[in-house]
């Protein structure tokens, strides 16, 4: 809870002008998926394509995001909630201010990734699920994580020694074990035309990013 007095800074650039600036909505592209299924691989390019079309673009990566923000956490289920927490924040505010934020995050709990999307405004948390069996995700193995995991030199590994929980009711679904990366991309491009499309025709955009 914010204490009460903490107040809320407005600035003189409405989230509204930084769209129409930007030329589409603000929005979260938030992959999940198990280590391996290709969630860095697509996100990459994904910000690529859109950083080459003129988008206002950002990506936010999981281990990245643990070299600094998220250095103090570990990986117990604690730990992964305030982490896809602060997650959600920074990339709440990367959207307020009209970029597409692309996040790729294990995020195994679906309690988490369902914070993230309350607080935004609706629509603007766009779930895409990085789906690939296990079995895939362990024979690609690029890191080595999964070997080490069976050898119990990893500890609370997503699918091998602690839960993920697939989404209920994403936006997309990516079949990575029968589609390529680009086949991926290609999807997620189209259906964010059809949301910029969307919110064009609607005649404006929420307004509680709280600025």
């Amino acid at each position: 809870m914010t204490p009460e007095h903490i107040y809320w800074t407005k600035g003189k650039i409405t989230s509204e002008q930084r769209e129409l600036r930007s030329g589409h909505p603000g929005c979260i592209v938030w992959l999940t998926g198990l280590s391996a299924s290709g969630k860095s691989t697509i996100a990459t390019e994904l910000e690529r394509q859109l950083f080459n079309q003129g988008s206002q673009v950002c990506l936010l990566d999981g281990d990245n995001i643990r070299h600094g923000l998220c250095s103090d956490l570990g990986f117990s289920q604690t730990d992964r909630t305030e982490n896809i927490r602060r997650i959600g924040e920074v990339a709440k505010l990367f959207a307020s201010h009209g970029a597409i934020c692309i996040t790729a995050f294990i995020s195994p709990y679906r309690t988490d990734r369902d914070l993230v999307r309350k607080i935004m405004p609706g629509g603007r948390f766009i779930e895409v699920f990085v789906n690939a069996p296990i079995e895939v995700c362990e024979a690609r193995d690029p890191k080595g994580l999964y070997a080490k995991a069976r050898s119990n030199e990893i500890k609370n590994f997503t699918g091998v020694s602690a839960p993920y929980e697939a989404p209920a009711h994403p936006e997309l679904e990516l079949r990575t074990d029968l589609l390529g990366p680009d086949e991926c991309v290609v999807r997620i491009l189209e259906y964010l035309a059809a949301f910029a499309e969307k919110s064009r025709a609607g005649g404006g955009r929420p307004t509680d990013f709280r600025d």
